[in-house]
């Protein structure tokens, strides 16, 4: 017996307890859990990057669409929502049809100055070498080659005769005044100015590149009397943007967007941020001014909108969101950033992450037929197909995310979590005629900011930032009006000073633009 115990008891101590085990497999299990979830977020993180440095950055949604599902009662004479419509292919990319000689056809502006040159044959041969019979001139024949010689600069004098009284000194003397200009006892002209304030806002180059070209023509200005230049002259036209952003308050929805550009401080760069706000008429509106702040704070939101109580597209900065929870502001978040956050979310349910992508298609594929019909029309496209969409997708997302077997750190847990923040603001655009989809006429105008960031780098200092903002919000409105902003800029430059402040709206873009094309001046096309 004695012997009996002994080996029951050395088994019992070698035998682990059950509970013990259980609770083992359930940390195991968990630990497995997480380190799955762990390598899905970084090969989502590790798919972003390879897609930003090697891929295709476009979101368009290449999946099938039903055509019946865009039926539209009232409107079979659209053929994107006529069901009966038959499909066609398009070319990706349909060339230009080329001239005889095989070439691109080339635009030229009428007023093209012309350099003519004559080559003609010597004189010795001009007579028949058999006959001694002097040749017949029977025509010409005329060859048009484009051509190009470096832009010219030129020195403007200025003579202002002096004229003394006789015999009355105490008059003084008589001399006429200059004329009118942006900045006074500037050794620049007006055009000069308007021609550096282009090249550095609108063609992006940064003022040491403009100060280096400027050698090329033997003109030597150093950078720092440039930059002092570009910051008096935003000073100036301080006014003007004003006046501008006034316009643009005042208009029934404004779009809304932030970037981070770097200001030098004590030696290294900080973190800054300008907002773009654009406003206007229609569904791109051109009107568009710049905003510096040195940070991101929530309070600058309410500095630059300055008690706006119309609606506001934007993406889903907190700022925006709290004016939505006060009902300060008719709040329609950017359904392009929804769609992103689905699009980055490549792991996960992939066949619930392409069906929203679909359904919010078939919303913009709505919203594009919305724009080309009347007011009226477009909210009943709204109300009746639209919604439903935004109301199933709704539903079936909060059904996902209730499920519980999306991974919380996931991609798609993330853009889940986005939309459902949103709920309550996702159909605003729908109730109103002059509501969009999407932040997208903000997202392209912070496209040449972004652009330009890449060649000057930094802002010098506050004022720069400020004189940048003001000089961007003018030429990129120019730009969004097809117009030249060198010459806007420098009609503008000659005028301001003297112009009545209470009229100082006739020389915003729209109506400067209106009075050359009521007086017949022509106006060259803007630059790119």
């Amino acid at each position: 017996m004695e012997d009996f115990s002994t080996i029951v008891s050395m088994i019992t101590a070698q035998s682990p307890d059950p509970f013990l085990l259980q609770n083992e497999i359930s940390e195991l299990r968990h630990g497995i859990t997480e380190r799955d979830e762990k390598i899905v977020h970084l090969e989502e993180q590790l798919n972003w990057f390879k897609r930003q440095l090697f891929g295709k950055k476009s979101e368009r949604d290449v999946s099938h669409i039903n055509a019946q599902q865009l039926e539209f009662e009232g409107f079979d004479q659209l053929d994107t929502l006529s069901p009966t419509s038959q499909t066609k292919s398009i070319p990706a990319h349909k060339r230009r049809a080329p001239h005889r000689n095989g070439q691109e056809s080339i635009v030229l502006p009428k007023d093209l100055p012309v350099e003519t040159t004559i080559i003609d044959v010597p004189e010795d041969q001009k007579v028949c070498q058999e006959t001694g019979v002097p040749l017949v001139k029977i025509g010409e024949e005329t060859t048009y080659k484009l051509s190009f010689k470096p832009g010219s600069f030129y020195l403007k004098e200025i003579i202002r005769p002096k004229y003394a009284y006789p015999k009355q000194e105490e008059k003084g003397i008589l001399i006429a005044e200059l004329p009118e200009t942006l900045l006074n006892r500037c050794q620049a002209d007006d055009s000069f100015l308007a021609f550096i304030l282009a090249e550095k806002f609108v063609n992006h180059m940064p003022l040491y590149r403009i100060s280096e070209s400027l050698q090329r023509y033997g003109i030597t200005i150093s950078r720092k009397l440039l930059s002092q230049w570009v910051i008096r002259c935003g000073m100036a036209l301080k006014p003007l943007y004003n006046e501008m952003k006034k316009h643009i308050l005042q208009s029934h929805n404004i779009f809304i967007d932030e970037t981070p550009v770097k200001l030098q401080d004590t030696g290294k760069c900080k973190t800054a941020y300008m907002w773009v706000i654009v406003g206007g008429q229609g569904s791109d509106p051109p009107y568009r001014i710049y905003n510096f702040k040195e940070d991101r704070c929530h309070h600058h939101v309410l500095d630059i909108l300055q008690g706006y109580r119309g609606t506001l597209h934007s993406d889903k900065f907190g700022a925006y969101e709290k004016l939505a929870e006060q009902k300060v502001i008719h709040w329609c978040p950017c359904w392009s950033h929804i769609r992103r956050k689905f699009f980055d979310a490549e792991a996960g349910d992939v066949i619930f992450r392409d069906w929203v992508i679909r359904k919010i298609r078939y919303l913009f594929m709505l919203e594009r037929v919305a724009w080309a019909l009347s007011p009226e029309e477009r909210l009943k496209i709204r109300q009746e197909k639209e919604v439903p969409i935004i109301d199933e997708l709704i539903a079936t997302v909060k059904k996902r995310l209730y499920d519980g077997k999306i991974l919380p750190k996931s991609k798609l847990r993330e853009a889940i979590g986005y939309f459902c923040g949103l709920i309550p603001y996702l159909k605003n655009y729908t109730t109103t005629s002059w509501g969009r989809l999407d932040n997208n006429p903000a997202e392209r105008a912070v496209r040449p900011l972004a652009i330009g960031r890449k060649n000057w780098l930094f802002f010098g200092s506050a004022d720069g930032g400020e004189a940048g903002a003001i000089i961007l919000s003018l030429v990129q409105t120019c730009r969004g009006l097809k117009i030249n902003p060198q010459q806007y800029l420098e009609d503008v430059f000659r005028r301001i000073n003297s112009h009545s402040a209470h009229k100082l709206y006739e020389l915003l873009p729209d109506q400067w633009l209106k009075n050359r094309q009521a007086q017949g001046t022509a106006n060259p096309p803007a630059t790119s």
